[in-house]
């Protein structure tokens, strides 16, 4: 049994999901103390590979697998985990988390890696969790970071929040090493509110840079949208000064502004006139797949979202880019929030 506390430190962990970001957070657990950690996917023989060439040749060329990372397909090598990183996408995290609970320790602390809303339900990441997995302790993990860096040992930080902000401090503790910063809080809404209606956000970004629509302009729709992230949540009772932190302003700052967020490029392609489908380039947009449930959540609310709005529809395929601007630029003009 778990007897983590604020000064423990974290033993064995699982990461469920052998992507870029699942490989990238296992190799940053097993440097951060001499634990082992296993990297469970689903394939068996990408991870039979993967244990042989100690690489992910697939989404992580060229960087080695920690010695302390175990990559494996079986989910009886989950038991031990005492935390749980859970790096599926944001749409399979309730078939997954349905799956592998029976697998995992009931006292081990789950947090939540997915960016997104889930369509159809539109809930939060963490109503998924606590539906999926009755009575597990829940964390959210969230920031500006991209899945290379991490991987490759680069400065990076981020935040892992709670609503037991004693659990969230001795896991953040345990998880930080020395390049991977990870701050701790008390609002998980707020962290995961932030990861997910900033990917949505910066569709837009990079749809006004592939219009060819300036620099101006998309420092514009940053703040702006900025605005609109706040707005949202106020109205689901998250505190501004968590999407004043990292999960919030600065993953929307990192987002909006590089191409190798897969958001800000699949909205730089649907600027320059490409599909849906070959915008999205056979990668995962999760903010494509977002805009509707940010949008749904807003109006239940009473929040107005007018760059949210303008993304679900081009999305969804209901208005042009240049409609979508028209739009944005006869909005009446007022006062600055």
């Amino acid at each position: 049994m778990s007897t983590l506390g604020p000064t423990t430190t974290v033993g064995p962990v699982a990461v469920l999901g052998g992507g870029a970001w699942g490989t990238a957070l296992a190799n940053a657990a097993a440097a951060s103390a001499p634990r082992r950690v296993t990297l469970w996917m689903r394939d068996g023989e990408a991870a039979a590979a993967m244990a042989r060439s100690r690489e992910n040749a697939r989404h992580l060329p060229g960087v080695t697998l920690h010695p302390g990372v175990a990559p494996t397909a079986d989910p009886a090598d989950l038991a031990g985990a005492e935390a749980v990183l859970v790096v599926t996408p944001a749409q399979t995290l309730r078939g997954v988390l349905t799956g592998l609970r029976p697998h995992l320790a009931p006292d081990a602390a789950l947090i939540l890696c997915a960016k997104g809303i889930e369509r159809g339900t539109d809930a939060f990441m963490t109503d998924v969790a606590a539906e999926a997995a009755p009575g597990a302790t829940l964390a959210v993990l969230s920031g500006p970071s991209f899945a290379a860096d991490v991987a490759r040992g680069l400065p990076t930080a981020v935040t892992l929040a709670s609503r037991d902000g004693a659990r969230a401090a001795a896991l953040a503790a345990a998880l930080s090493g020395p390049t991977f910063r990870v701050y701790h809080g008390s609002d998980p809404r707020g962290v995961e509110i932030g990861g997910a209606a900033k990917n949505v956000l910066a569709i837009a970004c990079g749809a006004v840079i592939g219009r060819g629509l300036g620099e101006s302009a998309r420092a514009a729709l940053v703040a702006r949208s900025f605005a609109e992230l706040m707005r949202f949540a106020r109205a689901w009772e998250a505190r501004p000064e968590t999407l004043m932190g990292l999960s919030g302003l600065g993953d929307l700052v990192l987002s909006a502004a590089s191409a190798q967020s897969r958001n800000f490029a699949f909205g730089e392609r649907l600027g320059r006139g490409a599909s849906l489908e070959d915008a999205a380039g056979g990668k995962l947009a999760e903010g494509a797949l977002t805009a509707s449930g940010l949008v749904a959540l807003a109006r239940r609310r009473e929040v107005e979202m007018p760059v949210a709005e303008a993304v679900a529809g081009l999305v969804a395929g209901t208005l042009h880019l240049d409609e979508a601007v028209a739009g944005l630029l006869s909005r009446p003009l007022r006062a600055e929030e």
